[in-house]
């Protein structure tokens, strides 16, 4: 082979390895640009999950303070520490959890209705008991679907109770109603209710201890 031919062979050759490695950086760009996609989904289930795990907090913490609620009530009524409940005249000390409110309804289709059931014996057992049951199972986490069913008609007999809709009282005199409906009543058996549909006893809670109970298992309404 003459040199001429050599150095245009060895030329096509250098070429053909440039154009070669050229095209072999091209063939590989596409597949980082995969590569880098393909981790994109796991980055956003990695915030996804975040967001879930914040929103499981949010609910628990939620559901740890509207147990306070229902047991300071529960705890204020039975030993009377002065605030609702005049101290030494709490349930201990002879005194009835449900007489107070309910004898003073002044307004309502059930007004006289209230009326009769205050300082009964059965509705302060019942209330007292509600009170703490309802506490107990938000707070721990457990019962969350009974303890919303309890909690709710609780709310529903409290709000006709002071019956948000009427603008006077039975005396003629303003109500001052804030809210013809939607008042905190309303606004604790909703968030009872969703509570629940959310299992918020799985995150700062024995939810899923408490799930995991034969009993529970096989009757999923007390979940």
């Amino acid at each position: 082979m003459s040199g001429t031919n050599r150095i245009l062979s060895e030329g096509v050759t250098v070429m053909a390895m440039h154009q070669s490695t050229h095209r072999g950086s091209g063939f590989h760009l596409p597949s980082s640009r995969r590569n880098g996609a393909v981790s994109v989904p796991g980055a956003a289930d990695s915030v996804e999950a975040g967001a879930l795990t914040a929103r499981a907090f949010v609910f628990a913490s939620a559901r740890v303070l509207m147990g306070f609620v229902f047991l300071w009530a529960f705890l204020d009524k039975t030993f009377g520490f002065g605030y609702a409940t005049a101290s030494g005249k709490g349930w201990i000390d002879g005194g009835s959890p449900t007489e107070g409110f309910l004898g003073h309804v002044a307004v309502g289709p059930m007004e006289s209705t209230f009326h009769s059931w205050a300082g009964a014996a059965w509705a302060d057992w019942l209330f007292m008991l509600g009170l703490l049951g309802v506490g107990l199972a938000l707070t721990a986490g457990v019962a969350l679907r009974p303890a919303a069913v309890a909690g709710t008609v609780m709310m529903a007999l409290m709000w006709a109770a002071e019956w948000p809709p009427a603008k006077h009282l039975s005396d003629g005199s303003a109500s001052m109603s804030t809210n013809p409906f939607a008042d905190y009543h309303v606004l604790y058996a909703v968030l009872l209710i969703a509570l629940a549909a959310v299992s918020a006893g799985d995150a700062l809670g024995l939810g899923r201890l408490w799930a995991r109970l034969p009993i529970v298992r096989d009757h999923a309404w007390l979940r």
